[in-house]
């Protein structure tokens, strides 16, 4: 089969389609198999019934949830555990009650905190409202002067009186309360029983009771059953491909244990570092505001600004000036920025693998399913739908979307900037990505490949002739507007004259002026030819006078190999002392490695990189005829 039939196939596999003949039957009754618009729709419904179902059924999932993300802190202890020769069942007991412990001093000592600050709270409030009444009088006071400033009070003439000065509105009030009368108050005795009492007073503690005692339960058999319930998932969702759910699973599992861990120590220094500075201003009870300080934090964005409040009042209620709440204030904000732009990166840097936008969407999108137990938990559970994006194929909406990845490839980012007619974009990117690349790779490894996806686009027809002469005029001004780094631009000794021909497709020539322009970085005389300039018409004007080296560049797969053959024997004809190069960029091009095509055509050399052109060009004639 020829390349122009592999083109034409490769057509028909892209388009779905190919003409069929005439005295085909029923080839107009050819429907698609699924129409895309019932697909849409399928997914649409589906993500209608999930989240119906995350609503109404957040009694049921939410300590499910809590219990897996406990699992998930707690597994690394029990793992620690295992290898100091510990059983698996004593270790998650043993890591659970530790978690308990924990979790009941932490209990305690928020008590006993908040108990000792009922002892002065008349005093605080005395406090707090001798500063509203100042504020008010200096409000009052400022409003007064500002009055006075602006007139000097009088109604204007023909207003009318103001209510308020009058006398009626007090003649109204006091008819009117003269005209109600007493209501007789009786006070009854409740007799209500103890067991009354004891549910009254129990009944705001059950229910969170309950959810911890759940939380546990699931937290326990999760951390029991763990491999069980590994390979059970693997059974249910992957087991035709043992290897990407293996390693989605582990992916994810790895990535929530390293945040949990993580944020849990950078949360804990922060509340530590918080209540130690509270202690040292001169707030009451500074360990509890400490801990919920160290809590609050994970919340995002706003968990730090919300544990900020409550000591700023007490700093106010506490000291009869302003300076404790201005101390409590800048402490929570030099000590948040250092922690969240210092201390975390160097921990585990940003590495969650979630975008800053994705993070604020599924706080809100969390918030309003489960309150404010999703807002702790919509990092953890966005992160879980982004690992299952990278790994699982019709998933990969959520890692777009969610992601901390970028959404197009430097190559696609390129294309689309060319496609846009926007070459201040493309030039842009390409500065940004020369800072840590040469002008060379970024030739082969990114204007090159655009320049492929531009060439299949057109073999398919999406481009048409127009279309193609604009981008190449976009491309052209990007590649004239850069400047390459002076490290890049110290040319080689070099003596040879060349000149680079372009090939009859529409983007040659963008590949003509790239590789004229790194030519002439390494000190080589290089022209740019056109390939109406090559025709059998033309060559004949062609000047190649003092030329050494012909390079022909193909972008395109060559459908017709004596086009080439024949433009080779022209130059040949023209310059029989020049070396010919001919450049094949499109990937996998048979010439480049058949060497029987190669003595068809008649060059003296392939090659398939911008990079390996230069090489062989800027080459003394000597070193080429040894390499060759």
């Amino acid at each position: 089969m020829s390349n122009l039939d592999s083109v034409a196939g490769y057509k028909d596999v892209v388009t779905g389609s190919r003409e069929a003949p005439v005295d085909s039957p029923g080839a107009a009754q050819v429907r698609p198999a699924s129409a895309p618009e019932l697909k849409t729709l399928a997914a649409v419904a589906v993500c209608t019934l999930v989240i119906a179902a995350l609503y109404f059924g957040q009694e049921v999932l939410i300590p499910i949830t809590l219990a897996v993300m406990l699992s998930f802190v707690l597994s690394p202890v029990v793992n620690f555990l295992q290898r100091l020769r510990l059983w698996r069942a004593p270790a998650v007991i043993v890591t659970v009650l530790a978690a308990l412990g924990v979790l009941g001093l932490i209990g305690t000592l928020i008590g006993s905190q908040a108990a000792s600050l009922t002892v002065n709270a008349p005093q605080y409030a005395q406090t707090i409202e001798a500063k509203v009444q100042g504020v008010q009088g200096f409000a009052v006071a400022r409003l007064a002067s500002i009055t006075k400033q602006l007139g000097s009070g009088k109604p204007a003439p023909g207003a009318a009186p103001t209510p308020a000065t009058g006398t009626g509105l007090d003649v109204q009030r006091s008819s009117a309360s003269g005209a109600r009368k007493p209501v007789p108050v009786q006070v009854v005795s409740d007799g209500a029983s103890p067991f009354t009492i004891a549910k009254v007073v129990l009944a705001p503690i059950l229910g969170p009771l309950e959810t911890t005692i759940i939380v546990l339960i699931v937290a326990i058999f999760v951390l029991m059953q763990k491999e069980d319930l590994r390979d059970r998932c693997i059974r249910v969702f992957g087991s035709t491909d043992l290897h990407r759910t293996t390693r989605a699973m582990d992916d994810a599992g790895q990535r929530l244990s390293k945040y949990f861990l993580s944020q849990l120590a950078v949360n804990t220094s922060f509340g530590i570092v918080i209540g130690l500075g509270l202690w040292a201003i001169g707030i009451p009870s500074p360990a509890m505001w400490g801990i919920m300080a160290g809590l609050l934090r994970f919340v995002p964005y706003i968990g730090s600004f919300l544990a900020a409040v409550a000591p700023a009042a007490l700093g106010a209620a506490v000291d009869p000036g302003w300076i404790m709440a201005i101390e409590v204030i800048a402490l929570f904000v030099v000590v948040e920025p250092l922690t969240g732009y210092v201390v975390e990166p160097m921990l585990y840097g940003h590495s969650t693998g979630l975008s800053p936008a994705s993070v604020i969407v599924s706080a809100i999108f969390w918030s309003w399913l489960w309150g404010p137990v999703g807002l702790i938990m919509s990092t953890p559970l966005t992160l879980c739908l982004v690992v299952m994006g990278r790994h699982v194929k019709s998933l990969e909406f959520f890692d777009v979307l969610l992601g901390d990845r970028p959404a197009l490839t430097p190559v696609e980012s390129f294309y689309q900037r060319i496609l846009a007619n926007n070459p201040d974009e493309a030039l842009a990117q390409a500065e940004t990505l020369l800072t840590d690349r040469s002008l060379t790779d970024y030739y082969d490894g990114v204007v090159l490949e655009g320049l492929k996806l531009a060439v299949e686009d057109q073999a398919r027809g999406t481009i048409d002739q127009d279309g193609a002469v604009r981008m190449t005029r976009s491309m052209l001004s990007v590649i004239a507007d850069l400047r390459p780094s002076a490290s890049a631009t110290e040319p080689i000794a070099s003596s040879v004259n060349a000149i680079c021909v372009a090939g009859h497709g529409s983007f040659d020539d963008v590949v003509t002026a790239m590789l004229a322009q790194l030519l002439r970085q390494k000190g080589v005389e290089a022209r740019r030819v056109p390939n109406a300039s090559v025709s059998r018409e033309t060559i004949a004007t062609l000047d190649v006078t003092g030329i050494d080296v012909i390079a022909v560049s193909y972008l395109e797969v060559i459908g017709s190999p004596a086009q080439l053959r024949y433009l080779v024997r022209r130059l040949r004809e023209r310059a029989p002392a020049a070396r010919i190069i001919v450049g094949l960029w499109p990937q996998g091009e048979a010439a480049l490695s058949d060497a029987a095509i190669q003595r068809t055509l008649g060059a003296d050399r392939y090659v398939g990189s911008l990079a390996d052109a230069v090489t062989q060009i800027a080459a003394s004639p000597n070193t080429a005829a040894e390499a060759t």
